[in-house]
């Protein structure tokens, strides 16, 4: 706070003036912008800016900035931009930058010394821990108040109110790189001080001034600055200093928190000085109404002192403190701007729960860094290199591959959605963003990952990507020929093998999958076994779609891309959608029709179809039950099923209802194990019923050999094999580790290659050779040595960029192509495809390894 802060002077009857003016101090946490961890360069920042409005602090990972005086709500909101501005430019143009939060994430604790004067250096030997784990920001906001004798008195007479502001404050559920489960675990950090929290009575400024010398000669503190009260006469400025809430990232959040406090000094100050008696709040119940709020945060309950103290949502608590306080605000000139802005705050809900939001999508705390780096940087206020002001809004970036913006230009199809984008900026994206997590999460939009107890939203970025109507059309031809030859192949598989017989597919190959299963051939009657398909497409650096993995055990993503399109015409119902964009609305009943299809002989006119599935411990749960009500078919599990005289039913209130086609969202393990409904394993009364083609799986067991990675090195030849046509879609190069003379080229060019196991999926066991350490590529190297049947390579593919919206900006990233083709009467393609996105830095799509999705506009004739 700079020393020009103060308040009117005398009127010349000795009563200070109460045009109450403002202050604010604000800690900003440093970060590196790639690592995303907390870094001590602060020195490197504080060199370039000027000493009268940013100082160092305690750790020199942490910068000050101390706003000039005030006489307005808009002038400090203001002046905290402007020196938020000037310093993330030159924090930026060093590839640092600033957040205004309580706490960071992504924190080593060996690699921040404190700043190096002999004050700081007293305090580290002193304090030991507490001091080397300051790791904490702070906003402070100052009031003018000139008499100390009424600004000890505010200063008790706040108190009440102080949980309100901590709980509005909170943005620091994580600390050292864990989740603290408290909103503001920052306010339980600071108040392990010994001076720090509430001061208890203090009559009047000699009993302040003698409580701190008596607190300097017991040794615990060494001057006055280390006084640490919740609020407190400020120890050089004629002010009454609160300091009890985070670092907000949200500016507006700051102004909010100033013009509350100014209200209750006003109010204070009146008590005061109509001689109303002090009401001082039990300490023990100021501890937990304190601890209430550090715990809750916008989101939970928070103690209405002196009210009451039985907790209340921490909405009634805010309103009740603005509406108890609009006479103070009033008179300020500030209720309607403090009112707005309250709304606007439990809109919002905290910075807390903005963090762990952005943790949930993809379980990444480089993802909450990213988060509050943006907010921080106030996409609305325009900060750019060096600090100086730009247009709000979001620009192109210049990516070689790029599907929107190569080489920086804009491709026409973009234009439309660039110019919403824009117009939204940052600030209105993130807006967007958070309505998007809430619908989510209403529909229950999630997906789990193994070892995770709880289940993440489903990752989605609001940029949609474009497929044009000349590429969508080429490959629906290309997939549906694809995936007939991928079903004639399973087909022959478990009959003939006449393709080995022929000489087009090495019997090793096929002996040799994991995927190969005994019960592939229960399957006697002739028919399609893959009625769903989904295959892997990613479009190259010349533009070319290639082929990446075929799918015809369970794909799934089907429901994923149907709700994708929901989601983004519900958040972001403006950007200007092609007359040719397809509706991927007709899906399920597309899906249905293969099911109905698929019916034997044994179903009548009649077919009844249902969706098995695992239920709630499945990744794809959701997608279960929203195929299952999209297609007005029942959604069981296995102990809903019972296999009586060689035919399967489903089992409701103990009645019987036939099934003739299952459709199987569950792996082969985990069926055949399963109890049915007589509580005996489902796997050999099913048997039975497939001998008897009673009963049709879809997809059929067995079908995991069409998805086998030396298998895929084989497509092109059944294509021309089984149908008599050249392949209209490209593979990508791949050496079989199992035949020597292409081992030996893959063992000499492994950091080249991308290395995976024959039987993997969802990204497992996939290593990328030119990203890969020199431990992973010995280890992959002895497992190829060691089976090396078990292994392919393929040629790197510089996989194509999509824009995606990283919380400040666009930025490029790596995404494939699932599409879907349903195969019954007649193979079609599914108007609905999913667009999953690569983490930044990364190649691998899947949402189990961080990956997220987009709405995907495939455009038709």
């Amino acid at each position: 706070m700079t020393e020009s802060l103060k308040v009117s002077e005398s009127d010349g009857s000795g009563v200070v003036g109460t045009d109450l003016t403002l202050g604010a101090e604000e800690e900003l946490h440093v970060v590196d912008l790639k690592t995303r961890e907390l870094v001590p360069r602060a020195p490197e920042i504080l060199e370039q800016l000027d000493g009268a409005n940013y100082s160092a602090e305690l750790h020199r990972s942490v910068v000050e900035t101390n706003t000039p005086v005030a006489q307005s709500l808009d002038e400090l909101r203001d002046g905290i931009v402007t020196l938020r501005r000037r310093a993330i430019g030159v924090a930026e143009s060093l590839g640092l930058g600033l957040v205004a939060a309580g706490t960071m994430p992504i924190v080593d604790l060996d690699s921040l010394p404190v700043t190096p004067t002999s004050r700081y250096q007293r305090m580290v030997d002193e304090y030991q821990m507490l001091a080397r784990e300051q790791l904490i920001c702070g906003a402070q906001v100052h009031v003018g108040i000139a008499d100390r004798d009424e600004a000890v008195s505010i200063a008790q007479r706040v108190a009440p109110a102080l949980p309100v502001l901590l709980g509005i404050s909170a943005s620091s559920p994580y600390w050292m790189g864990e989740d603290s489960g408290y909103a503001s675990v920052r306010s339980l950090v600071w108040m392990r001080w010994p001076t720090a929290g509430d001061s208890g009575v203090v009559k009047d400024a000699a009993d302040h001034d003698a409580l701190v010398a008596d607190l300097i000669a017991s040794g615990t503190i060494s001057d006055p600055k280390m006084v640490y009260f919740d609020v407190r006469p400020s120890a050089h400025l004629p002010t009454v200093e609160l300091r009890v809430t985070d670092s907000s990232p949200d500016v507006d959040t700051v102004v909010l928190l100033a013009g509350l406090f100014r209200g209750l000094v006003l109010r204070a100050q009146q008590d005061y000085r109509a001689g109303r008696p002090l009401v001082v709040t039990r300490p023990p119940l100021h501890r937990a109404a304190m601890w209430r709020a550090a715990r809750s945060g916008l989101e939970g309950d928070l103690l209405d002192l002196p009210r009451s103290p039985v907790p209340v949502p921490a909405a009634v608590a805010v309103e009740r403190l603005v509406g108890d306080l609009r006479p103070q605000l009033e008179e300020l000139g500030d209720w309607e701007q403090v009112f707005d802005l309250s709304v606007q705050a439990l809109s919002r809900g905290s910075s807390a729960a903005r963090q762990r939001r952005a943790m949930a999508r993809r379980g990444r705390l480089s993802d909450v860094v990213d988060l509050v780096v943006a907010d921080t940087r106030g996409g609305a206020t325009g900060i750019g290199p060096g600090g100086q002001t730009v247009p709000a809004g979001l620009t192109p970036y210049a990516s070689t591959g790029d599907e929107a913006f190569p080489g920086g230009d804009v491709v026409p199809a973009y234009e439309g959605v660039l110019n919403v984008l824009s117009a939204l900026g940052p600030a209105g994206l993130r807006r967007r963003e958070d309505a998007k997590d809430d619908e989510q999460r209403a529909r229950g939009i999630t997906f789990s990952v193994a070892g995770e107890a709880a289940t993440r939203l489903f990752p989605f970025d609001l940029v949609p990507r474009i497929v044009p109507a000349t590429d969508w059309k080429e490959l629906r031809t290309g997939l549906v020929q694809r995936v007939r030859a991928l079903d004639a192949f399973v087909n022959d598989v478990y009959a003939e093998r006449q393709v080995v017989q022929d000489g087009i597919v090495p019997e090793w190959v096929i002996d040799g999958s994991p995927e190969l299963r005994p019960s592939g051939a229960l399957v006697d009657r002739p028919g399609v076994r893959a009625q769903v398909a989904g295959v892997d497409l990613v479009l190259d650096g010349d533009g070319n779609w290639r082929v990446l993995e075929d799918n015809l055990r369970v794909p799934s993503g089907i429901a994923y891309s149907m709700q994708n399109r929901r989601l983004a015409e519900s958040v972001l119902p403006e950007l200007p959608r092609p007359d040719d964009l397809l509706s991927p609305e007709g899906t399920p009943q597309l899906l249905k029709q293969a099911l109905l299809d698929a019916a034997g002989p044994a179903a009548g006119d009649d077919p009844q179809l249902v969706v098995l599935s695992q239920g709630p411990d499945d990744s794809a749960w959701f997608e279960h039950r929203m195929l299952a009500e999209e297609m007005g078919i029942p959604l069981v599990r296995s102990t809903q099923l019972l296999v009586d005289e060689g035919r399967v039913y489903r089992i409701v209130s103990g009645r019987k209802h036939r099934v003739d086609v299952i459709y199987l969202r569950m792996g082969e393990d985990s069926l055949v194990h399963s109890p049915g409904a007589d509580g005996m394993p489902l796997g050999p009364s099913l048997v039975t019923a497939l001998h008897a083609d009673t009963i049709v799986l879809a997809n059929a067991l067995g079908n995991g050999i069409g998805d086998d990675k030396a298998v895929y090195a084989f497509v092109p030849k059944m294509i021309e094999y089984y149908l008599g046509e050249k392949p209209l879609l490209q593979d990508v190069k791949t050496y079989l580790c199992g035949i020597p003379e292409q081992r030996v080229e893959v063992l000499a060019r492994l950091e080249e290659l991308v290395l995976k196991p024959v039987d993997g999926y969802g990204g497992d066991r996939i290593v990328i050779g030119p990203h890969a350490s020199p431990e992973d590529l010995a280890a992959v190297r002895r497992q190829i040595r060691t089976a090396p049947h078990r292994w392919v390579a393929q040629e790197v593919v510089q996989l194509s960029t999509a824009p995606v919206f990283d919380g400040h900006q666009l930025a490029p990233r790596h995404v494939d192509l699932r599409a879907f083709v349903f195969t019954g009467r007649e193979s079609v393609v599914a108007p609905a495809a999913l667009t999953r996105v690569a983490p930044a830095g990364s190649m691998i799509v899947n949402s189990s390894r961080g990956g997220g999705s987009k709405d995907t506009w495939l455009l038709g004739e």
